[in-house]
């Protein structure tokens, strides 16, 4: 199972998108592309590419997103699954059968993908970059403006004094608090962490204009994201992600397990977050969709300790606001923020593969429930 699953995964994002644009191919299933104004790191074409599995635009009432690299490296992982899923055949019938319509987003961010970065090419967490831009002031992180130049100081690696500092807040507030003041979003700090933006990214944009396009019609939206970073190695935890109503977290633990996690409850690896990418959904719906019902949560596979996760995250953005750093930092950074989401072994990807299987296999029997569409977006 392990060999089976590597050969879905790739070592560059040149690499996966030919490999997912190949399974494509292979599944008689047409891409669609849309072109990022930038390069990559070799200098290759950067897309988010769209793939239609199932009824065509207008007819399909219940429709399942899966989509890869909200947060660029992570997308590693993310693009692995979705072409091992594409090369299932036992998948494929499944979708066919089932009558409900498949929409593959790959690369998100594929700037971050190629440039093995988590934020886009304007430095932005697509994932706290969902906010309304129009109101002032935007969301205030006061933890982390206290943290900000402990966390990216001038030097690199840090001092015993400036990890102090981080630590002494850990005491002072608890290992909770520290992990939402530096990851829960904050609007201020350009080259820091987590920081969302001023206005909404290229990658926000091009992900409103497809969902725009391809759920006109849909009556019933499901979607699975797919990330690491959190928990512990290899382990797939089913985030909620949706409004906080009683009746769509039900509905979610009655597809996914009793096993979802919600950020509301307290009971997640990840801190409670500022600026999610799917509550784009209620305007989308408003728009295109009247009274369609949503459900969807966050697939996250563990990888290395948070710790080392947030160490590897401060290096590469102090590496992008010190470009005099010599070469061999500069190739020791970038192979820790890829290490830090990305786990190369078999084993690893063979876990993945396996339960993000299970997930979309769910994910269509709940599809399929017959359970009566509600009237509103919850």
């Amino acid at each position: 199972m392990a060999q089976h699953a590597e050969a879905f995964f790739a070592q560059s994002y040149a690499e996966a998108r030919t490999k997912f644009l190949a399974a494509a191919e292979a599944a008689g299933l047409d891409v669609e592309s849309r072109a990022h104004p930038l390069l990559g790191r070799e200098g290759e074409a950067l897309a988010l590419d769209v793939l239609r599995q199932g009824p065509a635009r207008g007819r399909a009432e219940r429709l399942l997103i899966l989509s890869s690299a909200c947060h660029g490296v992570e997308g590693f992982a993310g693009s692995g699954i979705q072409c091992g899923l594409l090369a299932d055949p036992q998948w494929l019938a499944a979708v066919r059968a089932s009558g409900v319509c498949v929409l593959y987003l790959h690369g998100l961010n594929p700037h971050g993908f190629s440039w093995w970065r988590r934020v886009t090419q304007e430095g932005v967490d697509l994932n706290r970059n969902f906010v309304d831009f129009h109101q002032r002031p935007l969301p205030a992180n006061p933890g982390y403006e206290e943290l900000a130049s402990a966390l990216l100081p001038r030097q690199w690696p840090p001092s015993a004094e400036n990890e102090a500092r981080l630590s002494d807040y850990i005491a002072r507030h608890g290992r909770a608090a520290w992990q939402q003041a530096v990851s829960g979003g904050q609007y201020t700090q350009e080259l820091g962490l987590f920081y969302g933006g001023h206005a909404p990214t290229w990658s926000h944009i091009t992900l409103r204009h497809v969902l725009e396009e391809h759920l006109a019609g849909v009556r019933e939206l499901a979607w699975i994201d797919l990330h690491t970073g959190l928990g512990p190695c290899g382990h797939g935890e089913r985030i909620y992600t949706g409004q906080d109503t009683g009746e769509s977290l039900a509905r979610a633990r009655q597809w996914w397990g009793a096993g979802v996690t919600s950020l509301s409850e307290g009971n997640s690896s990840s801190a409670p977050l500022v600026g999610l990418m799917w509550s784009i959904v209620e305007p989308v719906f408003a728009q295109v969709a009247p009274g369609a019902r949503y459900t969807g949560m966050a697939l996250e596979f563990g990888t290395v300790p948070l710790d080392e996760m947030i160490l590897a995250l401060r290096a590469d953005h102090w590496l992008e606001a010190h470009p005099e750093a010599p070469p061999e930092q500069v190739l020791a950074i970038k192979r820790q923020i890829r290490d830090a989401f990305y786990i190369d072994t078999p084993a690893w990807k063979a876990q993945l593969l396996a339960q993000a299987s299970e997930a979309a296999h769910q994910t269509l029997a709940g599809l399929n429930s017959g359970s009566p569409f509600s009237s509103s977006p919850t």
